[in-house]
């Protein structure tokens, strides 16, 4: 008789672009959070960390019982492999849980330049069976990132066959290309996809033109009554509606793509998916996606949202091309700096321009959340103003229920 499975918590796993994006994830119920060095990873644009930030990175996440990955996954040409023992050694040296590789060589120079540092391998390196993950596990890496194009199906048989940890991309945004190898960008603005450089030229608009030759190009196109109607850009990814079978299928960690995203995005996404799990692990049989988990998701979505590959494989239905089919409905506007239980006032830093009379929208960690709207505030010298229209600008209002720091305010566009 098949001996019953306990039900292992997935770790929820953040995108941390910066080390304010670190601190928030981790704070809004992130159990790990992934960052970039300042070599050999895939978002040169992704405000990447120095040893310096990686030091405190790594000491508010053991504050709060998280970990920290540092994601090295570049394709390395000749050369680019040089220093990457120094680096590794000093990730290990400075706490770092883990690192996520792709390239055979760069996991060899840790494996051997830098014992005792995890190795995790990126989904770049397109594992999808687990005969693949079994070869890793004898190389000696304790976690695979699977490939995105991985089905639901394989998952489950995956996990049957092999004991190597599973991380899994849940939500976020989806490579157009076959686990994010492209030249696309290489070509269309000499920018390296596989080494950091990557403009994301296939989310560009693109026309479908005839060019007989010897004479101007002509669109075969309605002369732009449609807006982008070619496109190789894919929809994001949005998992919140298939926690428990992402959970029995033995998924040990649920990985969020963006680290180039904002704090907004990064908060509100990291708090929806720790409380779908925690949900689930505390009451299975009776678990129940909310509506309003759903709802929150939407309020950061850049794009549509569908399940990748894990169901089908994407038809047309799951790329962008012609009008938008829905539109970001919320914008970001601030962050809670201090209360006042007495004067149940809260001191506020503005990230986006709102008014006296907007319904604005709190909320924080654990889900919690409410409106109110805007009655009054006062700048930083106690005058009474009617508009916050300066960036980072400090003010004050009275709010209509506690509010605790690091709380973030949005509005309805």
């Amino acid at each position: 008789m098949e001996k019953e499975r306990t039900l292992k918590r997935p770790e929820v796993l953040a995108p941390a672009g910066t080390l304010e994006k670190l601190k928030v994830a981790i704070h809004y119920g992130a159990d790990a959070v992934y960052i970039g060095g300042n070599a050999y990873g895939l978002r040169s644009r992704a405000g990447n960390f120095t040893y310096e930030q990686m030091q405190e990175g790594v000491a508010f996440a053991k504050e709060h019982n998280a970990k920290v990955y540092v994601a090295a996954n570049m394709v390395t040409h000749e050369g680019n492999e040089e220093g990457a023992g120094d680096f590794f050694r000093e990730l290990r040296d400075l706490g770092i849980s883990a690192v996520i590789v792709s390239d055979p060589t760069l996991i060899e120079i840790c494996a051997e330049e830098a014992p005792g540092l995890p190795i995790h391998l990126s989904t770049q390196a397109s594992a999808t069976n687990y005969e693949t993950l079994e070869f890793w596990k004898n190389e000696g890496l304790e976690r695979v990132v699977l490939a995105r194009e991985v089905s639901m199906e394989e998952v489950a048989e995956i996990r049957k066959n092999t004991d190597v940890e599973i991380e899994a991309f849940i939500h976020g945004a989806m490579c157009i290309s076959y686990s994010g190898r492209c030249t696309l960008s290489n070509h269309m603005s000499m920018r390296d996809a596989n080494r950091g450089g990557c403009s994301q030229s296939c989310r560009w608009k693109y026309d479908l033109y005839d060019m007989p030759f010897g004479t101007e190009k002509r669109s075969l196109t309605s002369k732009g009554a449609v807006e982008e109607e070619f496109s190789m850009s894919a929809v994001d990814m949005s998992m919140i509606e298939h926690i428990p079978e992402l959970i029995e299928n033995g998924v040990d960690s649920f990985k969020i793509e963006g680290r180039m995203k904002s704090i907004h995005y990064v908060s509100t996404v990291a708090n929806v998916y720790k409380k779908a799990v925690d949900s689930y692990m505390a009451d299975p049989e009776n678990y129940e996606c909310k509506q309003e988990w759903i709802d929150e998701l939407w309020k950061v979505a850049q794009r549509e949202l569908s399940t990748g590959f894990y169901y089908h494989t994407p038809t047309e239905e799951e790329q962008l091309f012609g009008p938008r089919r829905k539109i970001p409905e919320y914008k970001f506007i601030g962050e809670v700096m201090a209360y006042d239980a007495e004067t149940k006032t809260a001191m506020i830093r503005q990230r986006n321009h709102f008014s006296v009379e907007d319904e604005i929208e709190f909320y924080g960690p654990g889900f919690n959340h409410f409106y109110q709207t805007v009655e009054i505030m006062y700048n930083e010298d106690g005058e009474s103003i009617d508009r916050a229209p300066n960036p980072m600008m400090i003010l004050t209002m009275p709010v209509v229920q506690p509010v605790s720091v690091g709380d973030m305010i949005r509005k309805k566009k």
